[in-house]
């Protein structure tokens, strides 16, 4: 396994691997596609722009090949429960989507560009909040993925001082889905069978946690 810098990451990427899901690590994939020393430049804009920002994986998928980018973001225990119940971030920098943007147009027609939140919760997640729930180096975490052409569509601004964006909760709730179970509204599903037995939708819901 690639060595990854945040645990958000190294748990993904278990994730991939207990469940045989193939996948390159961006350090790979950069290799594949740049000649030795050579810089990519965001817009095009040549040695005066800034660099291309790096994604994390590329994913193999039955319906697409994703193009991830890991956000890692933490939900604390709800007060007097002690079960992780907080808000639920999902924001992204400009640069984020610019990059991945990038990225999408270079790879070409089969690959999508995606978002996949990596939620640290202090305690188990509720049961029913999340359908992919990952339990790694003694920690909890949840996945929520999105399409970038999605979450571009209904970003709003969070910060202009930071130049960050997120999504409305609404937004989020609606577009937002489980990394690996196929949907028909979704173009995100890799076309694997959901856990045998379960009875959760595609779209695992989400309602209960403040935006």
């Amino acid at each position: 396994m690639a060595q990854r810098r945040h645990h958000y990451e190294r748990a993904f990427e278990a994730y991939l691997r207990e469940r045989r899901i193939p996948y390159v690590a961006v350090n790979e994939a950069r290799k594949a596609l740049l000649p030795p020393g050579a810089r990519l430049r965001l817009d095009g804009a040549g040695d005066a722009g800034p660099d291309l920002k790096s994604f994390d994986f590329v994913v193999y998928g039955e319906n697409t090949n994703m193009l991830i980018e890991i956000k890692g973001r933490k939900v604390p225990a709800r007060k007097g429960t002690g079960r992780g119940g907080g808000r639920l971030e999902s924001w992204v920098t400009l640069d984020d989507v610019a990059s991945l943007k990038a990225w999408q147009r270079l790879f070409g027609p089969g690959y999508e560009g995606a978002f996949v939140f990596v939620y640290h919760c202090e305690d188990q997640p509720p049961d029913g909040l999340f359908q992919e729930v990952i339990e790694r180096e003694g920690r909890w975490y949840a996945l929520r993925a999105i399409a970038l052409d999605e979450y571009e569509g209904s970003m709003k601004t969070r910060s202009p001082r930071w130049r960050t964006v997120d999504l409305p909760r609404e937004a989020f709730a609606r577009l937002s889905r489980p990394f690996t179970a196929p949907s028909a509204e979704s173009p995100l599903g890799l076309g694997l069978e959901p856990d045998a037995g379960s009875a959760l939708p595609a779209l695992a819901p989400i309602g209960g946690v403040s935006a």
